[in-house]
């Protein structure tokens, strides 16, 4: 059956490929919807085999996963092919619980190479624990799911450039100068980010889905916490780089004085700080107790400058000048006398943030030899590095 339906496509496929070498886009047109309704046949009588055959060996049922949303149409490359996701499968969950719980592997589960890597890990987390661990990341995290997220495996090189090409009017037959695009790149590299977990002895005897939210809940929870901070505030030294590490472009680092209070004139010149090609998608973070500081300030006419909408989303939504305010912990609160410099607010587009992360993640385990604890060890590889700080502004109060 395969056979017959291979030699069918190919013979299609060459009559495609003449149409249009010949421009004939009516008889490309065709032969493409005849090639779609045999791939949809073969898929349907692909997955009745699959299935049947699954019935006679163990009478449970296999069925192929979205064989034909996944079947392409190529002209060189033959035919893509869908494999099952190992990881996510119910026989796998389970052994990986097992795993976790009492430590015992099973050979075709777990990598047992003695060559020690980078990349080697205990036991690669299953699918739908990994996915379950990113979407509470993104419900929970307030700058996370803004920023700009790549997953390359290798590291990451983005290209910049500072300078423009400038355009000139000229006369009738005269020409104009010819001007350079310099280039550079920012790279990305990977740091390690882990967490240690402890599984107490009444998990031993949860079902497996109770065994999963559980173990979401405690990895997303330190996984949340410390990207939070390193996109914010990271040093760059084994962790990622935070926007404010970032020194701003020469006339967006505004400060005031220690005990100068916050003013209406104040957010005006922060506003008046950031680019006008900047505007749209940058946001406000601070601290809550830095805006409830200007949720009381007014404009000229006595208007509250900040705004409050309590929606259908369940949480309020905050404002300044109109612009969206979000609530982060990890900028410093407003003090009117501060120990030392303090950034307490700042102007930022978040899409300018580049998340680089290898969501491989892995466990390892060991035991503490004094409370017989069985600890488990969360693991992941990421980087993250702001590629345009443009529009980064920055409200700093200086120390007395």
């Amino acid at each position: 059956m395969k056979q017959k339906y291979l030699n069918e496509r190919k013979a299609l496929l060459d009559k495609a490929q003449a149409c249009i070498n010949d421009g004939d886009i009516d008889g490309f047109n065709a032969l493409h919807a005849e090639i779609e309704k045999l791939d949809n046949d073969y898929a349907a009588k692909a997955a009745a085999q699959a299935n049947l055959d699954a019935l006679n060996k163990n009478g449970s049922v296999a069925p192929l996963s979205n064989f034909a949303g996944n079947m392409a149409l190529h002209f060189n490359d033959g035919i893509e092919s869908t494999v099952e996701d190992f990881y996510d499968t119910a026989k796998y969950r389970k052994s990986f619980m097992n795993y976790v719980l009492t430590g015992k592997k099973s050979a075709d589960m777990f990598n047992n190479d003695e060559n020690t890597k980078t990349t080697d890990v205990g036991s690669v987390i299953p699918t739908t624990i990994l996915n379950r661990i990113v979407e509470k990341m993104e419900a929970e995290s307030v700058i996370l799911p803004l920023v700009t997220k790549t997953n390359y495996k290798g590291g990451l090189s983005v290209p910049t450039s500072t300078v423009k090409p400038v355009a000139s009017w000229v006369n009738e037959g005269a020409g104009s100068d010819r001007q350079k695009k310099t280039t550079s790149y920012i790279s990305f590299a990977y740091h390690k980010l882990r967490c240690e977990i402890s599984v107490s002895l009444e998990v031993d005897t949860m079902a497996l889905s109770a065994f999963e939210t559980a173990f979401v809940n405690q990895v997303s929870e330190a996984m949340i916490k410390k990207l939070e901070e390193a996109i914010i505030k990271g040093t760059g030294s084994g962790q990622p780089k935070g926007i404010l590490a970032e020194t701003p472009v020469s006339g967006q680092a505004i400060s005031i004085a220690a005990n100068a209070g916050l003013s209406y004139k104040l957010l005006c010149e922060m506003e008046a700080a950031l680019p006008a090609q900047y505007e749209t998608g940058t946001k406000w973070f601070m601290s809550k107790k830095t805006f409830m500081e200007f949720y009381g300030l007014v404009d000229l006419n006595k208007q509250p400058i900040a705004r409050v909408n309590y929606g259908i989303g369940g949480k309020p939504e905050r404002f300044l000048l109109g612009r969206e305010v979000l609530i982060s912990e990890n900028v410093a609160n407003y003090a009117a006398a501060p120990s030392a410099n303090t950034i307490v607010a700042f102007m930022f587009r978040p899409s300018d943030y580049i998340l680089n992360t290898n969501l491989n993640m892995g466990v390892k385990q060991f035991e503490d030899n004094d409370t017989d604890d069985i600890v488990r060890k969360a693991i992941m590889l990421v980087d993250g590095k702001v590629v345009d700080k443009n529009s980064l502004v920055t409200l700093t109060v200086n120390k007395p």
